[in-house]
């Protein structure tokens, strides 16, 4: 008996696998943009291209993965068409701890501290913490996402974290190390 080919994804498979997906492409595209209307744009734009082309996609691959490509390739097109200015559409990291009011304030204080540092990173760091670091993939996965080795994928994390360390605690750095 032969073996039927999968079958492509259909539209209907790729519309299910969005909504758990939604608020983690609105984080990276906020990560991306710093501006909320502009992550509310690109996250539907993403939408809508998976749901075009919902034949491309492979069965049996990670959905999200996919879907952070698309979002990741529709930044990059934006950029080149309306030549956005690195550091545009700042939020406040105040406004992002606030919301979360299950938090106690040590560490909201803490949350809006790292944020501030991590917001303060040049942009291809920042990109690639978010998606190593709090989206969880692995370097070969944010590397396929940002179309870069895998090396530098390394080399950008290494790079954030020498940068956070030395803002989250100068005085260690200053004084050689010790604490």
């Amino acid at each position: 008996m032969p073996i039927e080919p999968p079958e492509p994804y259909s539209t209907d498979s790729v519309r299910q696998g969005l909504a758990p997906c939604l608020a983690r492409l609105w984080r990276y595209a906020w990560v991306l943009s710093r501006e909320r209307h502009v992550a509310d744009d690109l996250v539907q734009a993403t939408c809508v291209r998976a749901l075009e082309r919902a034949g491309h996609y492979r069965p049996g691959t990670r959905l999200d993965r996919w879907l952070f490509s698309i979002l990741h390739s529709i930044w990059l097109n934006e950029l080149r068409s309306q030549r956005v200015r690195h550091g545009q559409g700042f939020v406040d990291s105040d406004s992002l701890a606030a919301g979360n009011e299950g938090l106690a304030v040590e560490n909201q204080i803490l949350a809006s501290q790292v944020m501030r540092q991590v917001q303060a990173l040049p942009e291809v760091q920042r990109e690639t913490v978010f998606l190593a670091y709090v989206e969880g993939l692995s370097y070969r996965e944010t590397a396929d996402i940002q179309q870069i080795p895998i090396g530098t994928v390394m080399s950008r994390l290494a790079a954030a974290r020498i940068r956070l360390a030395e803002h989250m605690n100068p005085a260690q750095h200053l004084s050689g190390g010790q604490p």
